[in-house]
């Protein structure tokens, strides 16, 4: 992977644990500086302490003034931003008839309308620089969905098609767009305070959706991924000359990935003759 060895500065979402956090340690470890957005800052400043290049920033994605502050904060000590990181968000399990409206709707506006919220406040400055990357943290849920974690994964799927569509409309611009597919990390993202279960539960969906509850709590923080090694690779991204459109990251996303290309392939050879039917005749 070709490498550009300039300083950085950093926009991240979400940065106070998981992830994030482990984001923002690679990148001020290279030397880079960050700005570490969290809804409560003291906890950025708790884990880091006075970081030299670290800016601890109040961040409350779901408002589009709080984002403008954000990036304002950002800039006066800055001057610019380099990489955003569209990181925070939730987890959400439970089958989809046991998910609430309300539960839908509220993990929509932190995992879409919250990136949404925080990319439109960013892409000022970048436009302006002719210059960036955007790091729109997706999952291996983003590519395939699975029963338990449909609702979560269908955020995950608005975020791969609003970052293909940018990938497209901004690389005219000199500003690149990566979608980030981790699989399972060790992480706290399975912990309470990461994820939540409906609270309905209907038998029917015990040997499906059920299962996927009892097994999110037996593997949590034995994930195989190492978020350390994450965080590396994502700062060897930031300074690719030619970034990719998507970075699948951890063994299983890789196998999810195969088997659900192959999936695809399959049935559309199957159903070849019937998906071209429906053309005019020439």
């Amino acid at each position: 992977m070709e490498t550009k060895q300039t300083k950085r500065v950093w926009f991240i979402t979400g940065a106070s644990r998981g992830l994030g956090a482990e984001i923002t340690s690679a990148a001020l470890a290279a030397g880079d500086y960050v700005v570490a957005t969290a809804r409560d800052p003291k906890r950025i400043a708790e884990r880091f302490g006075d970081a030299e290049g670290l800016l601890p920033v109040a961040l409350d994605v779901t408002s589009e003034s709080s984002a403008a502050a954000a990036v304002e904060a950002a800039l006066a000590r800055f001057g610019r931003i380099d990489v955003l990181v569209n990181n925070a968000g939730y987890g959400l399990i439970g089958a989809v008839e046991e998910t609430s409206g309300e539960d839908v709707r509220r993990l929509y506006e932190t995992n879409v309308f919250g990136l949404l919220a925080v990319t439109r406040a960013v892409l000022p400055v970048l436009r302006k620089q002719r210059s960036g990357l955007i790091l729109n943290l997706s999952s291996v849920g983003g590519y395939r969905s699975a029963p338990g974690f449909g609702v979560y994964c269908s955020t995950k799927f608005a975020v791969e098609g609003i970052s293909e569509a940018l990938h497209v409309e901004l690389a005219p611009l000199g500003i690149a767009v990566t979608i980030v597919e981790p699989g399972y990390f060790r992480t706290e993202f399975l912990e309470a305070k990461s994820v939540v279960e409906s609270n309905a539960v209907i038998a029917d969906y015990a040997e499906t959706a059920g299962k996927v509850r009892a097994v999110a709590k037996s593997v949590s923080l034995q994930q195989p991924g190492d978020p350390a090694r994450l965080a590396r690779v994502v700062v060897e991204l930031s300074r690719a000359d030619n970034p990719p459109l998507r970075l699948p990251l951890g063994s299983d996303t890789v196998a999810a990935i195969e088997a659900k290309n192959a999936l695809v392939s399959k049935e559309l050879d199957a159903w070849r003759a019937v998906a071209i039917s429906t053309d005019f005749p020439r």
